[in-house]
């Protein structure tokens, strides 16, 4: 079996593919941990204090990389500059991981970027397609942007495949950020003023997306390809809050108040970020993705939710 070396192996996403890999035997995992985490059984772990700690003799049995390890999107950085910060992390940690895969003889480096490269929103226009100019709109999202440039760059001078998968919000067992606040308000039950939201937002399950990753690991007409994740199925922030309730059998108490003055009341609060995330429109067009690598979520959205909190009871 090929070997293929995971880093952020113990995050969201890198646990996810470690597991599946594991579970489907189709490659040998060899997944990257920080100290003092220990791998599982039936995977030959590395442990390191960071990713600059990687030896190039360490990827030498290895055919690709997922590389899923970054700094994260943080909703109140308090870093005196967060874009220095993001690219320390997501520009030159995958540049020189890459890098040392390229030396080690890895043949494709598949990058986990964001949605965020293509932009914050979709309100005003079509859905986004993996070949739009980008226009990110805060340092992550333009540190992804600069890592996806600099990997194609070094594919276009050494031959080296890469591969850029950019997903939209990510839910699944275990999930934090926005996704986690919003279980935490349907599961206390609260009355929320989200009962009339008509926006559409793409979403991809952990399980879809891993699907998706491990289909780009050596299917030949992904490389040096662009693709966006998702699950096939745009829902309003009210449609999602409702199958968030029906997984977890609560009931959901959504109040309906109209989109514009809860925007108006965001906007005076000085909350026009999360209004757009709650109240705006993120739509992505996997059709790329799913005809070029002859692939489809395997799970819905009702069957990513139920899937979601069936694993974490």
């Amino acid at each position: 079996m090929d070997s293929v070396l995971i880093t952020g192996a113990s995050g969201f996403v890198g646990s996810a593919v470690l597991a599946r890999l594991l579970e489907a035997r189709h490659f040998c995992p060899v997944p990257v941990f920080r100290n003092p985490h220990s791998g599982p059984a039936g995977s030959t772990a590395i442990r390191i204090d960071d990713l600059n700690g990687l030896r190039v003799e360490q990827l030498s049995t290895c055919s690709a990389v997922v590389h899923c390890a970054a700094r994260v999107h943080v909703m109140h950085d308090k870093t005196t500059d967060p874009l220095a910060e993001y690219r320390k992390s997501n520009v030159e940690g995958t540049l020189s991981l890459a890098r040392k895969a390229l030396e080690a003889g890895v043949r494709r480096f598949v990058f986990v970027s964001s949605i965020k490269v293509n932009g914050e929103g979709t309100s005003l226009r079509s859905p986004y397609r993996p070949d739009d100019i980008p226009m990110p709109q805060d340092p992550y999202g333009v540190s992804k942007l600069e890592a996806e440039r600099g990997l194609f760059a070094l594919a276009k001078d050494t031959g080296m495949e890469v591969v850029i998968v950019r997903p939209p919000l990510v839910y699944g067992p275990g999930v934090k950020g926005n996704f986690a606040s919003m279980i935490k308000l349907v599961e206390k039950g609260l009355p929320l003023p989200l009962g009339t939201v008509r926006n559409k937002r793409s979403l991809v399950g952990i399980d879809n997306l891993v699907d998706l990753l491990i289909r780009c690991i050596d299917h030949p007409a992904a490389a040096n390809q662009v693709f966006l994740a998702g699950d096939g199925e745009d829902l309003s922030t009210t449609e999602l809050l409702r199958g968030v309730a029906k997984a977890m059998g609560k009931p959901a108490r959504l109040t309906p108040i109209p989109a514009g003055l809860l925007e108006l009341g965001a906007t005076l609060l000085g909350k026009k970020a999360m209004a757009q995330r709650l109240l705006g429109s993120l739509q992505v067009d996997i059709s790329k993705t799913c005809e070029l690598l002859d692939w489809k979520p395997p799970y819905t959205v009702e069957e990513g939710l139920r899937r979601c909190f069936e694993r974490s009871n």
